[in-house]
């Protein structure tokens, strides 16, 4: 006689979802706020999710019911639905893998489950070719804003580390005063992505006219660097604004910036191939940019064609003979002239 099958009791979702947010990502990883953000919203699209297409309440959902069917279905959704990028829907993805990596460690019953959901693969996409300027447009653009004026100058500034360190722009909008070092070693301090620190050394220009802008503005240690027009911390589209302005004034002279896509991503881009067509080594450029491994830096000797082009005039050209007519060429030829 066989013996009956025992149920297992499933488990719901919400409070292992809770632990795993507040035992694990904020108390054991202490990952930043931006991060757990991100998986925050993970969560509630995939929830939404199932309420619409499965009829599954977010209170009555169970950690089994994420198997590897409706988070794929889920993972698709978010790309015909929303038109999410392939590189927003492979975050998702690894949001929901890292929780059930938890969620196995506390039942390990839900393996099965999670084996599943991890044999999804990352979707491919191509990446797109890494837009850069010439140092003369760069150059136009940085002489474009203003100097006589306060928003000018401030943009003078804006710009001009933008380019001299290659920070990101939500790192550039969240600096403060006490970040800008002007002393013997003229250097600025700053917070990167995942809460990384970095410090990046200052032209004598760039810390030339920092000198001259902290002469403008309230110089108290927390006040921010680049203030707007009410004394707040610049936001990231209001340097983008400001950036595009930059452009269109350098645009009449020099008429090829008419026709690019121009963001402050594309200065970290130019800071970037500068250094590196500068002879700067990618390990250096990865530090400088605040990247975790030179993979990622890795994509701009790809990018970079006229380091290509000096590379191969080093490498002497084989010398070929022209091959003798085969008889196969001939038939082929034959048929050709059929």
């Amino acid at each position: 006689m066989k013996m009956p099958k025992i149920a297992r009791p499933r488990i719901p979702l919400g409070p292992i979802l809770q632990r795993y947010f507040c035992e694990y990502l904020v108390s054991q990883r202490d990952l930043s706020p931006k991060t757990i953000g991100s998986y925050r919203d993970t969560f509630r699209l995939l929830l939404a999710f199932m309420e619409r297409c499965y009829r599954i309440k977010p209170d009555v959902v169970c950690v089994d019911d994420l198997d590897a069917s409706p988070v794929l279905a889920f993972l698709d959704d978010l790309e015909r639905q929303r038109g999410n990028t392939a590189r927003t829907r492979n975050a998702r993805r690894a949001a929901i893998r890292s929780f059930l990596r938890y969620a196995t460690s506390a039942d390990p019953l839900l393996l099965p489950v999670a084996q599943r959901v991890m044999a999804i693969p990352a979707k491919r996409f191509e990446r797109a070719s890494i837009g850069h300027l010439t140092r003369e447009q760069m150059q136009t653009i940085l002489d474009s804003p203003d100097t006589a004026t306060f928003s000018g100058q401030r943009d003078r500034v804006l710009l001009m580390l933008l380019y001299n360190t290659g920070m990101r722009v939500s790192e550039l909008a969240s600096l403060r005063i006490r970040d800008v070092s002007l002393e013997s070693r003229m250097s600025v301090h700053i917070l990167g992505k995942g809460r990384k620190n970095r410090s990046v050394p200052l032209w004598r220009q760039t810390a030339k006219m920092l000198r001259a802008w902290l002469r403008q503005i309230d110089c108290g240690p927390d006040l921010p660097l680049l203030p707007n027009a009410r004394g707040n911390p610049m936001t990231r589209s209001g340097i983008a604004q400001r950036l595009r302005l930059a452009v269109r004034c350098a645009a009449s002279e020099q008429p090829s910036l008419r026709s690019m896509r121009i963001s402050p991503h594309t200065i970290r881009h130019t800071t970037a191939m500068h250094l590196l067509q500068s002879g700067v080594d990618l390990s250096v450029i990865a530090m400088w940019l605040g990247h975790e491994t030179t993979q990622t830096t890795h994509q701009y000797l790809d990018a970079d064609l006229e380091t290509k082009r000096l590379a191969l005039a080093r490498l002497k050209s084989p010398s070929t003979r022209k091959a003798p007519r085969s008889r196969a060429d001939a038939i082929v030829q034959f048929l050709k002239d059929l």
